[in-house]
C-alpha cells in the first residue's frame, strides 16, 4: 500500500473543493452560453446545465481522488476552467453584440 503525504492529501482536498468548483463554473458558463446562442431561453438553458452541473462535479470530485497523479489534475482543472471561462465570456460578447 503506497502511503501519501500529508501534502498531497491536502493539495487534493482543495483540488476537489476549489478546482472542481472552478471548472464546473466553466462548464456552466460555456454550456448556457451556448445554449443561449442555439436559441434556447435564457432560464431554460441555466437550469438544464445547473442539472448536468451536479453530475459533473461529482464525477470531477471522485477524479481528484483516484487519479495517479496530483499536478496532473491540478492541470485539467486550472487550465480547462480558464479556457472554458474564456470561451463563455467571447461567446457571449458575439451573442450581445
Amino acid at each position: 500500500m503506497v502511503s501519501a503525504s500529508r501534502g498531497a492529501i491536502v493539495a487534493r482536498i482543495l483540488a476537489a473543493i476549489f478546482g472542481c468548483y472552478a471548472f464546473v463554473w466553466g462548464a456552466v458558463a460555456l454550456g448556457v452560453a451556448a445554449l443561449n446562442g442555439a436559441g434556447v431561453e435564457y432560464h431554460a438553458a441555466e437550469q438544464a446545465m445547473m442539472m448536468l452541473a451536479f453530475l459533473l462535479y461529482l464525477g470531477l470530485f471522485l477524479w481528484t481522488f483516484a487519479a495517479a497523479s496530483v499536478r496532473r489534475v491540478w492541470l485539467v482543472l486550472a487550465v480547462g476552467s480558464a479556457l472554458m471561462l474564456a470561451a463563455a465570456w467571447q461567446l457571449q460578447r458575439i451573442i450581445i453584440g
